[in-house]
């Protein structure tokens, strides 16, 4: 499974951002697709994930109630929207994608990553 993100880039305190991840290859044993982030400095954070098995989705605490992730299933992308961004959103946004089942906030439990893409929310 190949993962292909983009949609980053530099926004202002409460402005919006679309992240899209496109999954390409074995995508049909796919049991999560989802978003990680790591900040300057810090540790790689878990922002979001998509049970596509049955549907079932999960967010972190910090991007509870801003951050909305949806898929489009056609074209094999899962998306997330992030509003009212601020600048503690600022990080690298990774998609990953896992074939197992096991605790969603486990960045090692992840099979498949994609490069990252840059957000960056000024003050």
């Amino acid at each position: 499974v190949q993962l292909q993100a983009s949609g980053g880039g530099l926004v202002q305190t409460g402005g919006s951002l679309r992240l899209s991840c496109e999954a390409s290859g074995r995508t049909f044993s796919t049991h999560n697709m989802g978003w990680f982030r790591r900040a300057p400095g810090k540790e790689r954070e878990f922002v979001a994930v998509f049970s596509l098995s049955g549907d079932n989705i999960y967010y972190g605490d910090s991007v509870k109630g801003r951050f909305t992730i949806s898929d489009d299933n056609a074209r094999n992308t899962v998306y997330l929207q992030l509003n009212s961004l601020k600048p503690e959103d600022t990080a690298v946004y990774y998609c990953a994608a896992r074939n197992r089942i096991a605790p969603v906030q486990l960045a090692t439990t992840y099979d498949y990553w994609g490069q990252g893409t840059l957000v960056t929310v000024s003050s």
